[in-house]
């Protein structure tokens, strides 16, 4: 079992989305009206029910919103598990 890795390194971010088939995303219904984006996530469309709650955004939209909110990714490398968390 590996350990969980927490990172804010965009090219890491993107690099590890990547290769599991995840796509930047935010939650639809979750926009508000002070310019944020939305509920961010990494969503996996082959590995998931609820395909319908997601829009797919921009890499650099995704991480305009990840800075703001000073959010982190918490992933297991294997691409087992994956949350985005404040940053410490």
């Amino acid at each position: 079992m590996s350990e969980a890795k927490k990172t804010t390194n965009h090219n890491e971010i993107k690099k590890w989305a990547e290769q599991h088939g995840g796509k930047p995303s935010i939650i639809k219904g979750t926009e508000n009206d002070g310019g944020g984006e939305g509920l961010l996530r990494i969503h996996f469309p082959g590995k998931s029910d609820s395909n319908d709650s997601f829009e797919e955004v921009s890499w650099e939209e995704f991480f305009k919103e990840f800075d703001d909110s000073k959010l982190a990714l918490l992933h297991d490398p294997n691409g087992n598990f994956n949350k985005l968390v404040k940053r410490d």
